[in-house]
């Protein structure tokens, strides 16, 4: 049972990711306040996915919000770029992909940040990892810290009340770790979702960066992967 009186914002977009971070929120006896955002992104699939992980996560509210970041562009997830496809699998650690979407996770805490705020929360939630992820500059450790540093100088939370702490609990996890730990903590991954550009029928591509290493981490975890893919494994 979780104590709504220990309120925690999760950032929470429908993937693997999120739906594992807040389980571990409500397993830390919060009660979750999930946020979600509608970006301009490509879909509305994982908007859909966030709404059913909410449902059956049990959350205490659940806060939708509509930021549209087309209007800047410079990310295959918000402009007219393609989003890169393999099926070699995931690329090699290199560059930042196009699939980055300039400060999206320095946007979505500050909304965080402010919803904490206003609900009396000192606990932020994101489902950040630096082990199994596409190279994205906002997933490190290096950012989170920095961003809780900002928090606690800029919030009358953050002065008053000795702090705001934001939590990434998968940070040191590989994807088949995170998914482990979060059918261990009843996370249904048939709700979530994970593909960057989704056919017409909402099924997951199977050959962007992201869907690579789901699949991945779900085979390394020697789970079945409830995932509809448009696109068949690699090999078969």
């Amino acid at each position: 049972m979780t104590d709504e009186s220990l309120k925690a914002v999760v950032l929470l977009s429908g993937g693997l990711d999120s739906a594992t971070t807040a389980a571990i929120a409500r397993e830390r006896q919060f009660g979750v306040y999930a946020l979600s955002f509608r970006y301009g992104q490509r879909h509305e699939v994982e908007t859909a996915a966030a709404r059913r992980v909410a449902e059956s996560l049990g959350v205490v509210r659940h806060v939708e919000q509509t930021i549209d970041l087309r209007c800047f562009g410079g990310s295959a997830l918000t402009g007219a770029i393609d989003v890169p496809k393999s099926t070699a699998g995931p690329p090699a650690a290199g560059g930042i992909p196009p699939t980055y979407v300039p400060a999206r996770n320095t946007i979505f805490l500050a909304f965080a940040l402010a919803y904490a705020e206003a609900i009396g929360s000192r606990d932020i939630f994101i489902g950040v990892s630096a082990v199994d992820y596409s190279g994205y500059p906002d997933c490190r450790p290096e950012f989170i810290a920095a961003f809780e540093h900002l928090a606690n100088l800029a919030t009358k939370i953050g002065v008053e009340r000795g702090g705001i702490a934001i939590h990434a609990p998968l940070m040191s996890l590989s994807k088949a770790d995170i998914i482990r730990q979060g059918l261990r903590l009843g996370v249904d991954y048939s709700f979530t979702h994970s593909c960057y550009d989704p056919d017409t029928q909402g099924r997951a591509c199977g050959l962007c960066d992201s869907c690579h290493l789901r699949r991945r981490g779900f085979a390394e975890a020697g789970v079945p992967d409830p995932t509809v893919y448009a696109a068949p494994p690699l090999g078969a």
